[in-house]
């Protein structure tokens, strides 16, 4: 008996020594293991900063282009004119974030507010800077400014008096040429004595300066040209009305009105229906105005006025053209786009041409 529990006891001792034993292999096992883990998760976090440091720099390098691109535009009051609504619809379309752009909107009528309102845009580091000024002169030191800030300079609408090396691109009507044309057409219809209202547009601008000089070099080379009276309405019909009122209370005889936009013609009739003066097709009164307005035209269609300037204001596509140009390291083919246009004659126009052109 006494050997038997003798055996049964070294036979415990040896069972026991063994689980001890492998109990320290299994804690020795976890605890390298553990230590493994450790030693990858290291290893883990440092190719994750590798990793993340090659991939930002990747997608800065690959996708730059694919970055919202800063523009700064700075246009007239898309109020002033169904000309101006149009032009300033055109720009939104285009500049927008789904089609790769930050862009942000200025308006003024006055030429200091726009250079104050450049010269911010230059200071918040703008890619492109678009402008469509409200006056031809004062633009040098800005544009000097933006380049040294390495910020592009697109015109659009309207041309400015500056260096054309301060800009890479415009994108313009005519508007020396619109007044032309005008002129031309206004010299055809042969009336032995042209007597005018001219009604500008604001002073100093492209159109205006456009519009204005073709009338006033045709006037002073003929006789039988002559300006009743010559004043500015600033684009607005209630003063274009008030302008042409006063003529008529004056009682001095005219037979033209020259109003250099569609709005300040409108205003001009306004003032004729009110005196009963016919005016139009077979009226004793040529209305002619510039823009293109459907409605304007629609007035040329039914014979109320005579003729009607085109002023393209779809210009947007065409500067995000040069951009994206730009943007490729393309130079634009030509730094000055002039835009198609012509003239609508009364007598001549469809509903097709309304359809076509009006605004």
């Amino acid at each position: 008996m006494k050997k038997i529990l003798a055996l049964l006891l070294v036979c415990a001792m040896l069972f026991a020594l063994a689980a001890c034993t492998q109990t320290n292999n299994t804690t020795s096992d976890t605890s390298n293991n553990t230590t493994n883990d450790t030693s990858n998760t290291d290893n883990a976090d440092t190719n994750t900063d590798d990793t993340t440091e090659d991939a930002t720099d990747d997608t800065t390098d690959d996708t730059t282009s694919g970055e919202l691109i800063k523009v700064g535009i700075i246009n007239n009051d898309p109020n002033e004119s169904g000309y101006r609504t149009a032009n300033d619809a055109d720009m939104k379309r285009v500049f927008c974030e789904e089609n790769g752009y930050d862009a942000s909107f200025y308006y003024s009528l006055k030429n200091d507010e726009q250079i104050a309102a450049a010269q911010k845009f230059v200071q918040d580091e703008v890619d492109y800077l678009l402008i469509s000024a409200a006056g031809t002169a004062g633009w040098d030191s800005v544009l000097m400014d933006a380049q040294n800030a390495g910020i592009q300079v697109i015109l659009f609408d309207r041309t400015i008096d500056a260096d054309p090396s301060l800009y890479v691109a415009s994108v313009v009507s005519d508007m020396a040429l619109e007044g032309e044309t005008a002129v031309n057409w206004l010299d055809s219809q042969g009336l032995e004595e042209y007597n005018i209202i001219h009604i500008q547009g604001v002073m100093g601008s492209a159109a205006q300066v456009g519009r204005t000089g073709a009338l006033d070099e045709k006037v002073a080379a003929n006789d039988n040209w002559n300006l009743v009276t010559q004043q500015t309405a600033e684009w607005n019909a209630e003063t274009a009305q008030q302008i042409v009122q006063s003529v008529i209370d004056s009682g001095k005889e005219f037979n033209v009105i020259y109003a250099e936009n569609d709005d300040m013609a409108k205003g001009a009739v306004a003032a004729l229906d009110k005196a009963n003066i016919s005016h139009g097709v077979d009226g004793d009164v040529i209305i002619m105005g510039f823009d293109c307005n459907k409605w304007a035209l629609e007035e040329l269609l039914a014979g109320r006025w005579n003729y009607d300037g085109q002023c393209n204001p779809f210009q947007a596509s065409y500067i995000d053209e040069i951009i994206q140009g730009l943007e490729n390291g393309q130079a634009p083919e030509s730094q000055v786009i002039i835009l198609e246009e012509k003239g609508f004659d009364a007598t001549t126009i469809t509903q097709e041409d309304v359809d076509n052109y009006g605004i």
